[in-house]
């Protein structure tokens, strides 16, 4: 639940609110100028077992509401010095009398008194006389709807707290900081006043998270919460939860902000900043308390903090830019020793940086789900019928959008984490052709493409023996993809290799092929099954040169008695070509573009014969074949 603590004007996040006691006996008051009415309603309350407290006049009313804290009034209109309405007015104004049913008691009974009534925020409306025999029943009911309604806001605001703050740190999360960063902003442009975005990374946190358990890892992140609230103007929260275009006045002069992102992400936001060593000294604050050793039971890790700085307006007339900005400064902190802050300047957006960057989210991105595989078919040149897909991998970034695979897999292979990658993508492809199967789609064989770093592990072939076994997935249900250089490199070791996953019963494809050296005495001891002729070739088909490597492929191929298969295929001319040749399987955006899980069954039910000897029979490009 979210209440607002008016003493120190500020919201109050769930785990910090207590809770009012469990009351057995309704409390009522009773309010009252005559003594016999108040004496008569206090026995029928009684009766029902409720305790009455009761108040003569509309002020007296108001202090006994203080003190007692009903669970309901019951107030007579005309009364001496202030009215039940004036009465009812001035405790709907109180924090506790916002929601407390009201039941207002009067001789009017015209619609203008009763309109009165509700517009002084009456939650019930009895005209006199009192019909005593039912008044305990109708205050027993309106209760029963207050406390319903109560169990109901105490949800909502339960539901808010959860959409707003962190539940583990209790900070403000991503959705308040970002809400709170675009009012903030707004503020600073109405008086042309400059912001500061401190975006905050701690360094090396995976490393130490996995050394000390993750338990020990949250209580960790607490502790850094707990020391950038006390280093911070706790006093200048703001109200993350008003709605209304004023709320952003508000907001105090020289508000300090703090979030959680997520992980070990933390934003600061300081407003109405008038001098940068103001921001350097905030910044010292934060980089030393947070690099103090921390106590968590046997272990005192020391978690440094990267900081990067971001200036509104200078840096960034919008939170987007405004983030990214600090953001990259944050990296610049890292790449630049770490435990350190670096303001921002358009220099950072380098490329070395950008590549930091990458390294970093690209740790996170399969945790976060942010990886997923696409399936490219390949098609059948003879039948059109898809008989294979080729497993490919997207990186749906939060904030870049698609990543391409030619910027994040370099980087994956430079940085050793496209093992895990890879071992990723087995994973997944186990998991959606089993998922596939239940489907009865007829079998297919599914290609994955298997870096060379990860085929130089002395142990791929017992890791995708385990692999099979664990996940259930027919070996003859996956081909593994190897670029030319990855087998050539230490060839006679290789081939051994090569033997212990043919052993495995799964398929093997040399990927890229003609882009390396490889030696025709050693092509023909590999056990292979596919050649895979580069996009690069395909691409070149119409000059003498690129057509003429593709042929001597393709007659190897053919001499080994080796599938070929071309990737890259876009036109009407190089499937005219690959075909005529006896090229096997056909692969590229000229029969679809790589496609999500869920469309891959409607896909194996296609067959793009007709498309194929269309082009074939309208000779689009037989004049330039013979030539």
């Amino acid at each position: 639940m979210i209440a607002y603590d008016h003493r120190n004007m500020r919201y109050l996040p769930y785990k910090m609110l207590s809770a009012d006691p469990i009351r057995h006996q309704a409390k009522i008051l009773v309010v009252d100028d005559d003594d016999n009415v108040r004496f008569l309603t206090r026995q029928c309350l009684e009766a029902e077992n409720m305790i009455v407290v009761e108040a003569s006049n509309g002020f007296e009313a108001i202090d006994v509401f203080v003190r007692e804290r009903p669970d309901l009034v019951f107030m007579d209109v005309e009364m001496p010095r202030m009215t039940g309405l004036e009465a009812c007015q001035r405790i709907r104004e109180l924090p506790q009398g916002e929601s407390i049913p009201i039941m207002i008691v009067t001789g009017s009974d015209d619609r203008q008194s009763i309109d009165q009534g509700f517009e002084a925020g009456a939650t019930q409306y009895r005209t006199k006389p009192v019909n005593w025999s039912l008044l305990g029943r109708d205050v027993q009911y309106m209760l029963r709807a207050s406390s319903a309604f109560n169990s109901l806001k105490r949800q909502e605001d339960r539901l808010r707290y959860l959409a707003y703050y962190d539940p583990l740190t209790s900070l403000p999360n991503r959705r308040s900081f970002n809400e709170q960063l675009n009012r903030l902003l707004k503020r600073s442009q109405r008086h042309n006043t400059t912001a500061a975005l401190l975006f905050i990374d701690l360094d090396h946190f995976k490393r130490i998270n996995d050394s000390i358990g993750h338990a020990r890892g949250d209580s960790l992140l607490v502790e850094i919460a707990k020391r950038l609230t006390m280093e911070l103007r706790e006093e200048d929260a703001v109200n993350y939860f008003s709605e209304s275009s004023a709320a952003d006045e508000e907001i105090g002069d020289g508000a300090t902000e703090i979030a959680r992102l997520g992980g070990d992400e933390f934003t600061v936001v300081l407003s109405d900043v008038s001098d940068i060593a103001d921001i350097e000294k905030v910044a010292r604050r934060i980089l030393n308390s947070l690099s103090e050793p921390i106590a968590l039971q046997s272990h005192n890790p020391v978690v440094t903090p990267s900081i990067g700085i971001a200036l509104y307006p200078q840096d960034g007339s919008d939170p987007d830019t405004l983030i990214r900005n600090a953001d990259t400064a944050m990296y610049v902190a890292k790449a630049e020793g770490r435990a350190c802050f670096r303001f921002y300047n358009e220099d950072m957006n380098s490329r070395a940086f950008e590549q930091l960057k990458m390294e970093e989210e690209l740790r996170d991105a399969m945790r976060n789900h942010e990886l997923e595989l696409r399936y490219q078919p390949q098609v059948d040149s003879q039948s059109g019928e898809v008989v294979s897909m080729e497993a490919l991998v997207r990186w749906k970034h939060p904030t870049r959008g698609m990543v391409s695979p030619q910027e994040f897999i370099p980087v994956a292979e430079s940085t050793g984490q496209i093992i895990e990658l890879g071992e990723w993508v087995m994973s997944e492809v186990a998991r959606h052709c089993l998922y596939w199967d239940t489907l009865g789609l007829k079998p297919f064989r599914v290609c994955v493409n298997i870096s060379p770093l990860q085929f130089n592990q002395s142990n791929l072939p017992a890791w995708v023996a385990e692999f099979l076994e664990q996940s259930g997935l027919p070996p003859e249900r996956l081909e593994l993809e190897l670029t030319e250089s990855a087998i050539m490199n230490d060839a006679e070791t290789n081939i051994a290799k090569l033997r212990a996953l043919k052993d495995l019963g799964v398929d093997l494809a040399v990927d890229d092929f003609g882009t390396g050296y490889s030696s025709l005495s050693y092509l023909k001891r590999f056990p292979i099954n596919t050649l895979k002729i580069d996009h690069s070739f395909i691409s070149d088909l119409d000059t003498p040169d690129g057509a003429a490597i593709v042929d001597a492929i393709l007659a190897l191929a053919q001499s080994l008695k080796l599938r070929v298969i071309a990737e890259g295929i876009e036109n009407e001319y190089q499937l005219e070509y690959l075909v005529r040749k006896g090229c096997d399987l056909l692969q590229g955006f000229f029969f679809a573009r790589p496609i999500y899980p869920e469309d891959v069954p409607n896909m194996l039910h296609a067959n793009f014969s007709a498309e194929i000897q269309e082009v074939i029979g309208g000779g689009i490009g037989e004049e330039r074949y013979r030539r």
